[in-house]
């Protein structure tokens, strides 16, 4: 994937589609031993963000944290509903579905 500057290089505007949970999301589902520093690399914003966007989707049953050695790996819970009532009727695993 792309980093988060790179790709947005030639945008007109720094916007995007997805939250910086969701593309966070998107980083583990690609590789559940992702490091804070890739991850926060990849999406452009710090590793003292990505912990804290990493707390609330493991207080929220979205993800769960194995600790290996020093390092953690993590499992999507693909079958999570999305928290928002728009996309409620919908799983984090549908949403990846359509962003992998």
């Amino acid at each position: 994937m792309p980093g988060y500057r790179a790709a947005m290089a030639d945008s007109p505007r720094n916007w995007t589609f997805l939250s910086n949970h969701a593309h966070v999301l998107v980083c583990l589902a690609a590789d559940p031993n992702s490091r804070l520093r890739d991850i926060a690399a990849e999406v452009g914003i710090t590793e003292r963000r990505v912990n804290g966007i990493l707390a609330d989707l493991e207080q929220a049953g979205i993800i769960t944290v194995f600790k290996t050695g020093r390092r953690n790996s993590y499992k999507v819970e693909r079958r999570a509903r999305l928290r928002h009532p728009l996309e409620a009727h919908k799983s984090v695993g549908d949403l990846l579905k359509g962003v992998l």
